[in-house]
């Protein structure tokens, strides 16, 4: 089954507040998005898995107009479904970059721009402080009746899942058996429209297969490490 309530947030930018410590960590966003409903968006910066670092790329010169729906929309979320105007990523089928240039970054690292931490920061802070449009894809959660444990805000409210949702490996009894999430077209993303370009960051986990079936399951034939060795990567 697809992520639950997969949808886009659009908003603009209050805060971007890195964690770092070894506990599950998130590049935690805070939002502001229609009549003044507030969001956290928890990206995440560390696999739960054994492969700790995540997959990380960034388009500078996106081609927004293939997401012509998004102008129209207005701020707040808007939730994906079959009926929607709106369509959902597919980092498999949907052409958006080439999935060989993503690269594994660590959570935290001592220099500057050297950790996905960091480069989540830099495009944040950016949106921040020209009061871009930000489009966050993934799964809503909330409102909940309850304050915010990262920003204070309440009600308790935002969007995770803000990666590939997509090629997790069937693990039944497993706790963290991801394959529940799979779904074709379900996967996250930040889109951010500057006034004269737009900026795409796209997050996978190194577990995932880049080749799936049409329910989003792995279909055996390929992983992001033979995506790179077709490259010609090192």
């Amino acid at each position: 089954m697809p992520v639950q309530n997969y949808g886009v947030l659009k908003g603009i930018v209050l805060e971007g507040r890195p964690e770092r410590n070894a506990d599950t960590p998130h590049y935690q966003i805070h939002m502001i998005g229609e009549e003044g409903m507030h969001y956290r968006i928890a990206v995440n910066v560390m696999s739960s898995s054994q492969q700790s670092e995540v997959l990380y790329m960034a388009d500078e010169n996106f081609n927004g107009t293939s997401l012509r729906a998004l102008l129209a929309m207005k701020p707040g979320y808007t939730r994906i479904d079959r009926e929607s105007s709106i369509p959902g990523l597919d980092y498999v089928r949907g052409r958006l970059f080439d999935p060989s240039l993503m690269k594994a970054l660590p959570f935290d690292a001592a220099g500057p721009d050297d950790d996905l931490n960091d480069r989540l920061d830099a495009y944040i802070q950016k949106a921040k402080a020209e009061k871009a449009p930000v489009y966050i894809y993934g799964s809503r959660f909330g409102p909940e009746n309850t304050t915010d444990k990262v920003f204070g805000f309440r009600p308790e409210n935002g969007m995770h899942n803000v990666h590939m949702n997509q090629g997790n490996e069937d693990k039944p009894g497993n706790e963290k058996d991801w394959a529940r999430d799979n779904g074709i077209y379900h996967d996250g993303g930040i889109l951010i429209q500057f006034d004269s370009h737009w900026t795409a960051v796209f997050l996978a986990f190194l577990s995932q297969s880049w080749c799936t079936d049409e329910r989003g399951y792995p279909d055996g034939t390929c992983t992001h490490d033979q995506l790179l060795k077709n490259a010609g990567a090192p």
